[in-house]
């Protein structure tokens, strides 16, 4: 197998331009569906009537959908990377590659593998990092709602898995699907995990498996509509076509988020009047004081009189 089976030649910036657009309108669409669901979903909260609040759970629902995006890539990168080595292993060792780089590698991957595997794995999380702190920055969502939605990428990249092995080639992905099974199970039971984290991941998980459900339609359709128009090679790996799929949709991502349009939209402002709530029964100490230094101050006045 050839580089083609990697680089599609025939891919034409025109055609590139094009699949920009449908992944921008599939991320747009997900979007308004967002929009809609939250919107509806509050009407039946006690807050109802506050327009501010329900714009701050928009917002931060649409960056959560983002970011569970942007960990999606950064999972399949992981996949596909080690599709394509395995790739270049099996290549190598029938042919019987021994000299060069491609003979370092062989030994290194035939005695390491593990290893390597668990760098590749270093080497998405470094890469979610970039891509949401500095690349396309999520300010307005908590860090336990991003570690929720990053596991639910890696439980989003094993179905993915999983339907490839089913219907697609013949690749083996069963030590990937091992490694991310691994990771999650860590997620949900930890070693000083109590019965109620478990149940608190367990819910936090449920809550968010809509973005998802959302996140598996929208690569499947992507991926589906590359194929069939022939952006993405068939016969060959269609891992790689995915990870395509999910590069065209972070791109859209990265075009949606910095042109700010749905902060625009729905306006957030901050309340000065309520405090935080973790701060809502704090009292500055220099606006207490003690009744024992009031009874000597009353006592010092006597005493003057």
């Amino acid at each position: 197998m050839t580089v083609d089976a990697y680089f599609n030649p025939d891919f034409t910036t025109p055609e590139k331009l094009f699949f920009l657009l449908v992944a921008f309108l599939g991320i747009l669409i997900a979007d308004l569906l967002i929009i809609f669901g939250k919107s509806f979903a509050f009407q039946f909260s006690k807050e109802r009537r506050d327009k501010n609040k329900r714009n701050m759970k928009i917002l931060e629902e649409i960056q959560l959908f983002y970011e569970m995006i942007i960990s999606a890539t950064s999972v399949m990168s992981f996949a596909c990377a080690y599709v394509i080595l395995n790739h270049v292993y099996s290549l190598a060792v029938s042919e019987g590659i021994k000299d060069g780089y491609l003979g370092i590698f062989v030994d290194a991957w035939g005695e390491w593998k593990d290893f390597i595997l668990l760098l590749l794995i270093l080497l998405s999380c470094i890469l979610n990092t970039i891509l949401d702190k500095l690349i396309i920055p999520l300010k307005r969502i908590e860090s336990e709602k991003i570690a929720t939605v990053r596991m639910l990428a890696m439980f989003y990249a094993i179905i993915v898995l999983l339907c490839l092995n089913v219907y697609g080639d013949d690749s083996e992905y069963n030590p990937v699907m091992m490694y991310y099974l691994g990771l999650m199970v860590g997620r949900f039971v930890y070693f000083d995990a109590s019965f109620g984290d478990f149940l608190m991941n367990i819910k936090y998980v449920i809550l968010r498996s809509p973005l998802l459900l959302l996140g598996l339609s929208l690569t499947g359709a992507l991926s589906y509509f590359g194929f069939h128009m022939e952006y993405f090679l068939e016969r060959n790996y269609y891992i790689v076509g995915v990870f395509y799929a999910h590069l065209f949709m972070l791109a859209a991502v990265f075009i949606l988020h910095h042109s700010h349009i749905f902060n625009l939209i729905f306006r957030t402002k901050e309340r000065k009047d309520d405090p935080p709530e973790d701060q809502e029964d704090y009292e500055d100490p220099e606006d207490t004081e003690d009744p024992e230094d009031l009874e000597d101050l009353e006592d010092y006045y006597d005493d003057e009189e």
